[in-house]
């Protein structure tokens, strides 16, 4: 069978994509290699920020989402993609079960965060270790928290949650951040945010919500306990776009180059969500990419090219 589009990844970007095809009345496939939909929004305690819908869990509205595309009759099923071909006209997804072909592919496959890889990150995950500061900020309003980075997110998200909190630590493993000038300035001036450099986090303590992280500063050689109710890792994060890396333009980081149109270098190969090249990765930028790659996607079935 050949489809008019195949979709890989079942995240806000994958299904947005799917419920506006199956509207459209496309022939869709789509593909997704872990035994849950939703993407990262799964890894949320809690959203507040969608428009609409609040006080909601990430599974849970990771769960809306696919039962929103189940409805509307999207064919998804899970395989593991081991490669892409392109032939003629036609895009070929070599899968761990079985091989597909589709007039164009939307790559929705996300990314993911660096992470710390010390005890307790695990642990602690939505119960104080967060990914995301203006997901989960609001949730520690008062309280004591860190951020741990040295590069523009990591500045601009304790500038976010010196908003609310009554202390932010910014903890950076080296002398110097990374950032940019202004957002440096900007944090120095900022009374409630304490700076801690040279040190690396070496454990997140606590019982059933963080109560503290341990660091070692590996210039004057010394470990320290801090009490802290929550940490915002900002690190940075790594898109999942290794299966496409020599079919499309990508940048230095690996992100697929495209703007709002989601077209990218490749004639029928279209990007929505994190793993494109953009300025804000949210949810709601994520399902708008969807909406957008399928109206490329119409456009390119119905003239042939884009």
């Amino acid at each position: 069978m050949l489809y008019d589009v195949i979709i890989l990844g079942s995240g806000p970007a994958g299904l947005s994509a799917a419920i506006y095809a199956q509207r459209a009345r496309l022939n869709t496939l789509v593909i997704e290699e872990k035994p849950l939909s939703g993407g990262q929004i799964l890894d949320t305690y809690e959203v507040d920020n969608y428009p609409g819908i609040w006080g909601i869990t990430g599974f849970e509205i990771g769960q809306k989402f696919r039962t929103h595309a189940d409805k509307l009759g999207a064919k998804i099923i899970n395989a593991e993609v081991l490669n892409i071909k392109l032939q003629e006209n036609k895009k070929i997804i070599e899968t761990s079960k079985e091989n597909y072909e589709a007039k164009c592919l939307i790559i929705a496959t996300g990314a993911r965060h660096r992470k710390l890889e010390v005890l307790g990150e695990e642990k602690f995950f939505g119960r104080g270790v967060s990914y995301c500061a203006t997901c989960d900020g609001a949730f520690f309003k008062g309280k004591t928290v860190a951020v741990v980075g040295g590069g523009d997110v990591a500045l601009e998200d304790a500038l976010f949650l010196a908003r609310g909190c009554e202390k932010v630590y910014l903890i950076h493993r080296r002398e110097e951040f990374r950032g940019a000038k202004i957002l440096q300035e900007k944090v120095k001036e900022t009374e409630n945010i304490e700076l801690i450099l040279n040190s690396n986090v070496t454990e997140i303590c606590g019982e059933e919500q963080i109560s503290s992280i341990m660091l070692h500063n590996h210039k004057e050689k010394m470990n320290k306990e801090l009490e802290v109710q929550g940490i915002f890792i900002a690190i940075g994060i790594e898109p999942n776009s290794a299966v496409v890396k020599d079919l499309v333009a990508q940048d230095n980081q690996g992100y697929i180059i495209a703007g709002e149109d989601t077209k990218t270098s490749t004639e029928g190969i279209f990007v929505a969500g994190d793993v494109r090249t953009k300025q804000l990765r949210q949810v709601i930028t994520a399902a708008s990419d969807g909406a957008n790659a399928i109206t490329s996607v119409e456009h390119y079935i119905q003239i042939g090219k884009q």
